[in-house]
C-alpha cells in the first residue's frame, strides 16, 4: 500500500517502527507543546494570543527545556505508537494483498482503520492521558506531578489504570479514522506528486510531501475529536464532564461549532511534520536496517 512497504519478517517493521517514531518526536515536540497549551486554556480569558506568544512565554518562564515538558513519555510513547501502528498495518494489510503485493484502496482503509485502533489502545491513549495532564498540571501551577514517571505512579495508585484510559473512545475515533484516512489518502498524493514513476518509492522527499499533505487532509475530519479528547484527559475532567458525548454538548452550548477546531493551526502544521517526517523516515530507517539485519 504504502510506497515503500514491502512483505518483510513482521518484528523487523515493529523495530522500524519504534525508531522512526522516537526520532520523530525529539523534532517535533515543541509544536505538540504549544498545540496542547493553546487548547487548555480558557477561550474567554486565553493566557497566550497565538503560538508564538506560547513559544515565548515558555522559553521565558521554563527555559528552553519547558517546550519538551512531557517529552519522555511522547519518545517513548510515539516509539510505542509507530510500532503498534507499522507493525498491524504491514501484518493486517499483508491479509489484504495479491502475489505481486498490491493492495486495494478498501484494503488500504480497512488495514489502516485496524492500524488505527491497535496504536490507539495499546500506546496512544495512556501516552496522551498522561502528557495532557502533565501540561495541564503545570500551566495550572498546582505541582501534582513532578514529571512523566511521577505522574503514571499516581494516576495508578489513585484511580487505577483505568485512570490512564480517560478520553480513551474519543482517542479510539480519532486514530482510526486518522488512518484509515491518511494511509490511502498518502499512497494518492504520493501517485499524483511522482506522476506513478515507481523509481521515486525510495526517496524520501517524494514520500515524506505525500506524506505531508495526508496529514493536513487528515487534521480536518479528526480536529473535532482531538479537542474533545484534550478536554477529557485534562485535570478537572472527571467533575466537569460525565462522559464523551457530554463533554461535546458541553463545548458546543457553551463555546459554539468553532471549539471544536482550536489548535487546529498548530495541529495542521505539526501533523504536516510529523506525518511528512514519519513517512520520509520510515523507509529510509528501513534501508539502514537492511544492511544490518537482512
Amino acid at each position: 500500500a504504502m510506497a515503500f512497504v514491502k512483505k518483510e519478517h513482521p518484528a523487523k517493521s515493529v523495530v522500524k517502527g519504534f525508531m522512526t517514531g522516537g526520532s520523530m518526536v525529539v523534532m517535533s515536540y515543541p509544536l505538540e507543546y504549544c498545540k496542547t497549551q493553546m487548547q487548555l486554556q480558557s477561550k474567554s480569558n486565553p493566557e497566550y494570543a497565538n503560538m508564538v506568544e506560547c513559544f515565548k512565554k515558555t522559553v521565558k518562564n521554563h527555559g528552553f527545556g519547558g517546550l519538551y515538558k512531557g517529552a519522555s513519555v511522547r519518545i517513548f510513547g510515539a516509539g510505542f505508537q509507530q510500532m503498534f501502528r507499522w507493525g498491524a498495518y504491514t501484518n493486517i494489510s499483508n491479509l489484504f494483498r495479491d502475489d505481486k503485493g498490491k493492495i486495494s484502496v478498501i484494503g488500504n482503509t480497512i488495514s489502516g482503520l485496524g492500524a488505527g485502533v491497535v496504536e490507539a489502545v495499546c500506546a496512544v491513549t495512556p501516552v496522551e492521558t498522561i502528557k495532557t495532564r502533565v501540561n495541564d498540571d503545570m500551566r495550572r501551577g498546582t505541582g501534582n506531578y513532578k514529571g512523566s514517571g511521577d505522574a503514571i505512579v499516581k494516576i495508578l495508585k489513585s484511580e487505577g489504570p483505568l485512570g490512564l484510559y480517560r478520553g480513551a473512545l474519543p482517542t479510539i475515533l480519532k486514530q482510526a479514522c486518522n488512518q484509515a484516512v491518511r494511509m490511502p489518502l498518502q499512497l494518492q498524493f504520493f501517485t499524483m506528486i511522482s506522476f506513478g514513476d515507481e523509481s521515486k518509492k525510495k526517496k524520501p522527499i517524494y514520500n515524506g510531501i505525500a506524506g505531508a499533505m495526508a496529514g493536513v487532509g487528515s487534521v480536518f475530519l479528526t480536529q473535532p475529536q482531538d479537542c474533545v479528547k484534550s478536554r477529557m484527559q485534562g485535570e478537572k475532567a472527571k467533575e466537569l464532564y460525565k462522559g464523551t458525548l457530554d463533554c461535546a454538548m458541553k463545548m458546543f452550548r457553551n463555546e459554539g461549532i468553532t471549539v471544536f477546531f482550536a489548535g487546529s493551526l498548530p495541529r495542521s502544521i505539526q501533523m504536516a511534520a510529523n506525518v511528512g517526517l514519519t513517512f520520509a523516515l520510515y523507509p529510509v530507517i528501513g534501508q539502514i536496517l537492511d544492511k544490518v539485519w537482512s
